[in-house]
């Protein structure tokens, strides 16, 4: 039976996974590009689907797909309403059929209204009025989400695809390094790396969690990149670990980053992780920097952040 001195010390140390994830799961816990890997079920769609933090979240081309997608319905919808309401419902040039219907659907939907197609009788005069009232409100809200996707201040912070295992001050030291891919600033930003790893607790496996010190926890100012270093000295929990040890302990490293964003004055995050197998030993980050001669300006090039080269 684990000591009660034992468990509160797991418990304090729990990162919000659980006690049965950090127990069970042998999978990664989360992903380069930030996002857990944790499925969660028995929810009704409704509960769990949230479209307007979908719409917000989603990538640039699903998005443009989804409105376009849902342009094209509504109006293929309202055609095939005028449609219903008989052959005399449209009067005006083209031929009748499915084709004007959709075109003089567009016109009402988007308030263009050329005039060479009108309604005739109650029916299609109602459903143009339905109609005119659904192409107000989609306009306001898809203006309204894409407002909100670009007043919406996210970190797009660029992780070097291998962390490293360096030389450093006569030890050796837990590396990696990132740098800001957009033109605005980051101030104030803070790293935090938490060490998960395997261990056998009473005969069963047990996934444990350390906070990693870290040479610089923090810098006031983000414009070129910034290479975290942990330094394996006699404090920390990785000190005479192998590659083979990391293996056997499904090692994994997890990173959060906060800082804020100059633009919008708020705070914004970055995740990602390195399992075991995404650390090379022996090595160092090539140099990043363009040495200025003269009056020019320090400049990096963001294409070598993810270089390295052996360790001398």
């Amino acid at each position: 039976m684990a000591r009660p001195g034992l468990v509160n010390a797991e418990e304090g140390r729990d990162l919000g996974f659980g006690a049965v994830v950090a127990r069970e799961s042998r999978r990664r816990l989360l992903n380069r590009d930030g996002s857990f890997n944790v499925e969660r079920r028995g929810l009704r769609l409704g509960s769990s689907l949230s479209l307007y933090h979908l719409l917000l979240t989603t990538s640039w081309p699903r998005f443009m797909a989804i409105v376009a997608g849902s342009y094209l319905l509504v109006n293929a919808l309202f055609a095939a309403a005028y449609l219903l309401c008989g052959a005399g419902a449209l009067v005006g040039a083209g031929e009748p059929g499915f084709g004007r219907a959709f075109f003089f659907s567009v016109e009402t939907f988007s308030t263009i209204g050329y005039g060479s197609v009108v309604p005739a009788g109650a029916a299609a005069n109602l459903v143009m009025t339905a109609e005119a009232l659904a192409g107000l409100l989609w306009l306001a809200l898809a203006t309204g989400l894409l407002f909100a996707r670009f007043s919406r201040p996210t970190a797009r912070v660029l992780f070097s695809r291998t962390a490293v295992i360096a030389p450093y001050r006569g030890i050796t030291a837990f590396e990696f390094r990132i740098a800001n891919a957009r033109s605005s600033q980051l101030l104030e930003v803070e790293a935090t790396v938490i060490f998960a790893r395997i261990e056998e607790h009473g005969g069963r496996p047990l996934r444990r969690f350390y906070p990693l010190t870290l040479e610089r926890d923090s810098v006031v100012f983000f414009p070129l990149s910034w290479t975290v270093v942990h330094p394996i000295d006699e404090s920390s929990p990785l000190r005479g670990l192998t590659r083979d040890d990391l293996r056997r302990a499904d090692g994994e490293f997890l990173v959060l980053l906060t800082g804020v964003d100059e633009t919008f004055s708020q705070r914004v995050h970055a995740r990602s992780s390195y399992k075991w197998d995404e650390i090379v030993w022996g090595a160092k980050f090539s140099d990043i920097y363009r040495h200025p001669t003269g009056d020019e300006p320090m400049t990096i090039d963001v294409g070598r952040l993810h270089g390295i080269e052996p360790a001398a």
